[in-house]
């Protein structure tokens, strides 16, 4: 059985979702190759003698690229069975079947690609959704639903898989060096070869804007850390100085995460990494913060998302304004930088709070912490997501956007969608240029004044320059 599979974007980073998959798929006997859209061309021979591509789909620009790819590729190979599997593969499962995907995985999906190449190799495919079908957002089944949706009808693997798998040590071969992916980017100015695993999946919280809870439902699951460290001793003989730990939320399992960073570090001293975690569990496990720092970690990245507690609430955040602020005390004290992420235009923003989170960035000395483009995005409504449980949903929220592969809604203040889309812009062609955080920052402060019709107010006194002011930083900012 000849395989490809194929990865559009993914941050940056050398995709995991390929190399782990890979490893699995080959033991089984098949032939994989793994393309990487990202930095490589698409290879058409390839392609054009696979049975099955694949497409691996973990965030909403990825998938967005790869519905483009699918035309070239059913012009490529029409005979060749088509899987969609990640994150949106699942939430967007009718519109993909449309395009002519055959297989649709989601969650723990290494189970569902092997058991999908045994049955083609079995003759037995699945039967796409004729083109032409009407489209409708799917809202992904919960595990123990009994009637089967019409996409999961037509597969005989789970279409949201939670079992727990003995997963393999991911094999990156084929995969471009981890030169040609994004690089820490160091105080001084020299760079690092970085790195990318998983030591977990899912989340065990609900946050209703998030991508994770309509697959895992307040469900995480664990990569054996005999898996984890092999993937990372793998990499370092690669060249990876740095580590990008993927986790969707580090300190879902703090035992499990601690043991794999104190091994690490215990081989691997000069290793330094990265993790995502929550706002509440850096309060709830403040104990364990010295042993990152000890350990190598060169920031921990946490999605702020707001700074206001309505808004906070409404996304089911689990943290509060005040939270923030105990939580950037706390980093300082600890020696442990912070990267905030934020979703900066929400149906509830206004100019004032747009103003507030400015201001409080700058008071805190936060600028150069947080991303240009985090000052810039706009909340996004995916197929199944929690935000359209709201009881004012249906007054906020518009139509399914096909194109856009998410819901439409529009601010009720206008001056808001102009300010968003004129900081995107500024962000874009300042990015595009060069520009660094602080004029970047700066010009967008002087926008958000002339949108509200007023002079440019002075910004609070930034205190001095102290050494946790000058962070590390990946040179592909965090998107989605």
């Amino acid at each position: 059985m000849k395989v490809v599979l194929v990865s559009t974007y993914e941050l940056g980073r050398q995709p995991f979702g390929l190399a782990s998959p890979a490893a699995w798929l080959r033991r089984a006997g098949s032939a994989v190759t793994c393309l990487d859209l990202s930095v490589q061309r698409l290879d058409e021979e390839a392609l054009r003698q696979a049975d099955l591509i694949a497409f691996y789909l973990p965030m909403h620009t990825a998938t967005r690229i790869a519905i483009h790819v699918l035309a070239r590729v059913r012009q490529l190979n029409p005979a060749a069975h088509l899987c969609a599997y990640g994150l949106y593969a699942p939430v967007n499962a009718a519109f993909l079947c449309n395009l002519g995907v055959g297989t649709i995985l989601g969650g723990e999906f290494e189970e569902g690609l092997l058991s999908l190449v045994r049955r083609l190799s079995r003759g037995t495919p699945t039967q796409p959704v004729a083109t032409g079908t009407p489209y409708a957002p799917l809202a992904v089944q919960p595990p123990e639903e009994k009637s089967p949706s019409p996409v999961q009808a037509r597969q005989p693997e789970p279409m949201v898989s939670l079992a727990k798998q003995s997963f393999l040590v991911p094999d990156r071969s084929d995969l471009p060096a981890l030169s040609r992916y994004a690089h820490l980017v160091m105080p001084d100015g020299s760079h690092r070869t970085v790195g990318y695993t998983e030591a977990s999946r899912g989340c065990k919280h609900l946050c209703r804007h998030c991508p994770v809870v309509p697959v895992y439902d307040g469900r995480f699951r664990i990569v054996q850390p005999e898996i984890v460290l092999e993937d990372i001793r793998r990499q370092v003989a690669m060249g990876a100085e740095h580590i990008t730990f993927g986790d969707p939320d580090f300190f879902n399992g703090p035992r499990h995460a601690l043991r794999i960073v104190e091994t690490m570090h215990r081989e691997h001293p000069q290793l330094t990494y990265d993790i995502t975690t929550k706002v509440e569990h850096l309060l709830k496990h403040a104990e364990h913060l010295p042993v990152l720092r000890d350990t190598g970690c060169a920031f921990v990245t946490t999605a702020v998302e707001s700074l206001d507690d309505r808004v906070l609430g409404l996304l089911a955040k689990g943290h509060t304004r005040a939270d923030f602020f105990a939580m950037v005390d706390l980093l300082r004290e600890v020696g442990l930088p912070v990267q905030p992420t934020f979703v900066a235009f929400t149906p509830w923003t206004t100019l004032e709070g747009y103003e507030d989170l400015l201001a409080t960035l700058a008071r805190l000395n936060l600028i150069e912490n947080v991303a240009s483009i985090q000052l810039a995005i706009r909340l996004l409504v995916p197929a199944g997501s929690r935000l359209l449980e709201l009881p004012d949903a249906g007054e906020i929220i518009g139509a399914f956007d096909e194109a856009a592969l998410s819901y439409r809604w529009d601010h009720p203040d206008p001056r808001v969608d102009d300010l968003q889309r004129e900081v995107e812009s500024v962000v874009e062609e300042a990015t595009g240029n060069g520009g660094d955080r602080c004029t970047i920052f700066l010009e967008v402060w002087e926008r958000l004044h002339r949108s509200m019709g007023r002079p440019v107010v002075r910004l609070p006194p930034v205190p001095a320059a102290r050494p946790w002011a000058t962070i590390p930083y990946l040179s592909e900012p965090w998107y989605c």
